[in-house]
């Protein structure tokens, strides 16, 4: 985004402020400005994409063009409000996130500490400028271009307004050491607001490595060591050229979008396109925010998975991942599958049948069966009838939990990995559907729109298998109630249509015997696929607006 404005707005003086900012006495200083309790998620500032149900959220895909106009117009309002320069205005923004209401209380509380913070105040000292003194004189520090601290040749600073000692007389920058005549220092010098005076290629080399090595846009500061003033974007874009102020200007863009809690990249490669959505971050516990791109995939705006993972909330579909990624279920493996030796807790594996086990660690000799010491056994050998002992209670009920626990998530994952690859393997299915119908227009004498019913079936197909994956993610989660065993039924009626109009691609959309039949088989079962699938996600995701729902972990 780039504003206009003179090279003279730099300049900023604290009697400016004082003059152009005082406080309203009419306003109160205490009234805090928060945003409403509620917020209408079909706000009407995004009608394109209206919301159908209860559960759906208004969106609108934004395009890049828009995302900078966005910008200029929230710049052009806090200009005319608080009557800064445009430079001022944005830079304001930018520290306060984009949000004009924090910006707009603190700035009419204290609006020369908010200029401070925000980098735009000269320094509590009078304003400096760097001159050439003699030899003697101590090191003057200054913000290396490299941005480390380097010294510079022996000067010191004296009280000037800013900018203008420097143009008294010849000029020396502090960094390359380079002397500038009188009658060039101006066109080959620039200072910022603050007054702290280098040349300009020394300039363009600090703000080409701030941008290109450090990815710093918006908080790039002045030069000299411990000021803290903002570079102006028209600075920058007076400097650097290229794909340097390509790169500076996205960078600006990436941050706009990141700082606003309504706006989202597409996380999809090669799109860049960007989801805008006021549903509120608190409303997120109950609604799973699926939005369609403009590139035709979908993702969910409340934690960018690149997917549609209903009907599974964001929060859920971390721990789940996290916990298919992590190895706690590596370490369950170990504890169904081992055993720890009841004397040194050493790690042991069964590799036979005998139930006398002697560690090889510490030589302690125990039961596998019940965990009891070997030496209590007495006479019965290796059949073990002190399987009731209380040594070997404790022992044997960790060991039926964690094998437990671990059969239960098994049972879940296997299914939830099961459906994940079915739907690539469908995905792989479709481009052979493809052929199959160019068949079966050219055997049946059919049109084009006639065989699309191949195509949608496997659409149909794909969706529904996504859905049932991440209800499987659900499942594992969901504490044993009613409400349970109704969402099961539903998620069973669709896993099995899903697999029977599967069954049926596969076995009958290359016969073309009799291309009307199959149309209409194919047509029925995919309309009951698309019936079970909606029957399933409206119940869910209705259930988590009742409340209806109860999970065994916090959510």
């Amino acid at each position: 985004m780039s504003t206009t404005m003179s090279s003279d707005e730099e300049e900023f003086f604290d009697d400016e402020y004082d003059d152009g900012f005082e406080q309203d006495d009419s306003m109160d200083g205490n009234d805090s400005v928060s945003e409403p309790d509620i917020i209408d998620v079909m706000s009407p500032s995004i009608e394109d994409a209206p919301a159908k149900k209860p559960y759906d959220v208004a969106y609108k895909v934004r395009t890049m063009q828009e995302i900078m106009e966005m910008q200029q117009k929230e710049v052009r309002k806090v200009q005319n409000l608080l009557e800064v320069p445009a430079s001022t205005a944005a830079i304001l923004l930018r520290h306060y996130a984009w949000n004009a209401e924090k910006l707009q209380e603190q700035f009419w509380n204290d609006p020369a500490r908010a200029l401070l913070e925000a980098g735009l105040s000269p320094p509590s000292s009078p304003s400096t400028s760097t001159v050439l003194l003699p030899p003697s004189s101590p090191r003057h520090p200054v913000r290396s271009i490299r941005n480390t601290f380097s010294p510079a040749r022996r000067t010191r600073s004296i009280p000037a307004a800013p900018g203008a000692a420097a143009l008294a007389s010849a000029f020396e920058c502090s960094i390359c050491c380079v002397d500038y005549p009188k009658d060039q220092a101006e066109a080959q010098t620039l200072a910022l607001g603050c007054g702290h005076r280098f040349c300009r290629t020394c300039w363009t080399e600090y703000l080409n490595g701030k941008v290109q090595n450090e990815g710093e846009s918006a908080r790039i500061q002045c030069m000299e060591n411990g000021c803290n003033r903002i570079v102006r974007e028209e600075i920058v874009d007076e400097l650097v050229t290229g794909n340097v102020s390509k790169k500076y200007h996205n960078l600006l863009n990436q941050a706009y979008v990141a700082d606003s809690p309504s706006l989202r990249w597409c996380p999809h490669a090669r799109c860049d396109y960007i989801i805008e959505c006021k549903t509120p971050r608190r409303m997120l516990n109950n609604l799973v925010p699926t939005v369609t791109c403009n590139c035709g995939r979908d993702l969910c705006f409340g934690c960018g998975f690149a997917d549609n993972h209903r009907p599974v909330l964001c929060k859920i579909v971390r721990m789940w991942e996290k916990k298919c990624a992590d190895d706690s279920e590596t370490a369950n493996w170990l504890q169904a599958n081992t055993k720890e030796c009841t004397k040194c807790q050493s790690t042991i594996e069964k590799n036979g049948g005998c139930n006398h086990m002697t560690c090889k660690k510490c030589k302690w000799e125990f039961c596998w069966v019940c965990m009891g010491p070997w030496s209590e056994h007495g006479t019965s050998w290796y059949q073990c009838n002190r399987f009731d002992e209380r040594s070997g209670i404790d022992a044997r009920d960790t060991q039926a939990k964690s094998r437990a626990s671990l059969e239960r998530y098994l049972h879940y994952f296997n299914r939830w990995a099961n459906h994940e690859h079915s739907a690539k393997l469908d995905a792989d299915f479709y481009k052979a559907t493809e052929k199959k119908m160019e068949q079966m227009q050219n055997s049946g004498n059919l049109s084009w729109i006639e065989v699309q019913f191949a195509k949608q079936a496997v659409d149909v197909v794909i969706r529904a298998r996504i859905t049932l994956k991440w209800s499987y993610c659900m499942a594992f989660y969901l504490k044993r109630n009613n409400m349970t065993e109704l969402f099961e039924d539903n998620q069973r009626d669709l896993e099995r249509a899903v697999e029977n109009l599967g069954y049926s691609l596969e076995q009958n959309i290359g016969d073309t015997g009799s291309i009307a039949k199959l149309r209409q088989d194919i047509t029925n079962q995919s309309a009951y696929v698309q019936k079970r699938h909606d029957i399933l996600l409206d119940d869910t995701l209705r259930g988590y607006l009742e409340q209806r729902w109860q999970f065994s972990v916090e959510v």
